[in-house]
């Protein structure tokens, strides 16, 4: 029988499962594969083997990179003998796909449109990459293009302005390197207060991964390691090296049921294996990043997470076990600052998995790999509460939820969470003169990243005397070396054309 006033239709986790097939093991397995197996150790976890992956009714996935397929689910289903009545499937690109798919599973669930529903992702990039390099054939399950699943969850829009494009900002490092300066410039932090800072915040995180069994990356890191520059620990964009950016290159996958309380108490779940989302909530900050007012901030991380705390009716204080979304040192400690977490509790530390870089980054999935893994948590801890971040594109949309083994006091309920407007306008071909807001140094992979004359350009953001933002991409050799041996932070500077800045002012020396 259900605990005395529980709605049958509460939704509870009540099974996870992980799996890493690292590069020194046979095989090179594939996305549906790994999802497969991370379901088929979730129902083991659950007590009930394969009696409620074949009984789902619902199957949600997180969209796969190393191989896009269509509906993930779909296939997924198949090789667990599951004939699911709808699937799910999150945008081809989004970290925060994990948690926007639970709340929105976890509420098919509460309005009695679901009984028993699996959430699964995996990504096999370092699979694909040992097959590129040796030629070898890949035995990975094959699926019609013009397949979709039931239902498309999150959104697609395009991350990019044409001043970002045009100013090379085409991938995520150059967008979160960009930031981090930006938010060293708001604390008022030397170059070296930041670095030690940062590496600091890493170090911690590396620690938590080499007790983690499913860790792409099981080892921990000195600090001094973390942050030097070296043969294998190159300069990407200022202030990263190789060692403080997710790495996408992992074989990994992870997988959740999520029942009614009504369906896991007929399966015979066990009571000590159930665990409720209390709060789930999502938001977005202004898409564009140049058209932030503060891209060192996310208004939304702050909104999405004062309502999912205020849905399970507690505060921050009152969580012991955090998993902060950690692709770039950035992102964590925006998101601590806008819940309110100090970065360096030993008490509280900000993942339980040890983050993107070490446990891994698995493509949109990680948010899976953390969600199970406080589920573990939870279960020892059962008067506990855990809380998980889930972020997509570049600290641009968001998910947050609560945990916890203790009933719910009311039935769950998704939230999208409203965020206060707050946007800087952006002036595209401005010139004349400006102040550098933000800037980070863009170096070619060569042997020896960390001299100087290996660096390609430097990308710097600068605000004119209206409040407006303009990017600008220098590659002339005067105007690198500037920013590679001074640190020009707040410096007044002129803009003369698309790719001319001249500084004016310098505010350091490194």
């Amino acid at each position: 029988m259900l605990p005395a006033g529980m709605d049958p239709r509460t939704p509870v986790l009540v099974g996870a499962g992980q799996v890493v097939h690292r590069n020194d093991e046979p095989g090179l397995p594939g996305p549906v594969e790994l999802a497969a197996e991370s379901l088929r150790r979730a129902g083991a976890d659950s007590g009930t083997a394969d009696r409620l992956l074949r009984s789902a009714d619902l199957i949600a996935a997180a969209a796969p990179v190393s191989r896009p397929y269509a509906d993930l689910g779909a296939l997924v289903a198949a090789e667990l003998g599951a004939t699911p009545k709808r699937t799910m499937q999150s945008v081809r690109f989004g970290g925060d796909a994990p948690q926007r798919l639970l709340n929105t599973v976890a509420q098919a669930i509460a309005d009695g449109q679901a009984d028993i529903a699996l959430i699964t992702g995996a990504e096999a990039v370092a699979a694909w990459n040992a097959a590129t390099r040796t030629g070898a054939a890949l035995d990975w399950p094959e699926q019609p293009d013009d397949l979709a699943p039931s239902e498309l969850v999150g959104s697609d829009r395009a991350p990019n302005s044409d001043m970002e494009t045009d100013a090379g900002m085409w991938g995520p490092v150059y967008f979160y390197a960009l930031m981090e300066t930006a938010l060293r410039g708001r604390l008022g932090l030397s170059e070296a207060e930041h670095r030690a800072r940062i590496g600091g915040l890493w170090s911690r995180l590396s620690d938590i991964a080499a007790r983690n069994p499913y860790a792409w990356q099981p080892e921990s890191h000195a600090v001094a390691d973390l942050v030097t520059p070296s043969s294998t620990n190159r300069l990407v964009s200022t202030p990263y090296p190789k060692l403080l950016i997710a790495n996408l290159s992992v074989n990994q996958g992870a997988g959740l049921i999520v029942c009614s309380a009504a369906a896991a108490d007929a399966a015979g779940v066990p009571r000590d294996r159930w665990v409720f989302p209390h709060g789930g909530a999502t938001a977005t900050d202004e898409w564009i990043v140049t058209e932030r007012a503060d891209m060192s901030v996310s208004p939304a991380i702050a909104a999405a997470g004062q309502a999912a705390l205020g849905a399970a009716g507690i505060g921050i204080d009152e969580v012991a076990h955090i998993d902060l979304y950690s692709c770039f040192p950035v992102a964590v400690q925006v998101a601590a600052e806008a819940l309110g977490l100090p970065i360096d509790d030993p008490a509280r530390p900000l993942s339980v998995t040890g983050g993107l870089t070490f446990a891994g980054g698995p493509g949109n999935n990680y948010t899976t790999h953390s969600i199970a893994t406080l589920v573990g948590l939870l279960r020892e801890d059962p008067e506990a509460y855990g809380l998980a971040t889930a972020l997509g594109w570049y600290i641009t949309k968001h998910g947050v939820g609560v945990y916890s083994a203790k009933p719910p006091a009311r039935l769950f309920h998704s939230i999208e969470a409203e965020v206060p407007a707050a946007r800087r306008a952006a002036a595209p071909g401005y010139t004349g003169p400006v102040n550098v807001e933000s800037y980070t140094v863009v170096y070619r992979k060569g042997p020896a990243p960390e001299h100087a004359d290996e660096a390609e350009a430097v990308v710097v953001s600068a605000l004119t005397p209206t409040g407006a933002r303009i990017l600008v991409r220098a590659s002339d050799a005067e105007t690198v070396a500037a920013f590679v041996d001074g640190d020009p932070l707040g410096a007044a500077a002129e803009i003369a054309a698309a790719e001319k800045l001249t500084l004016l002012t310098e505010r350091t020396v490194k």
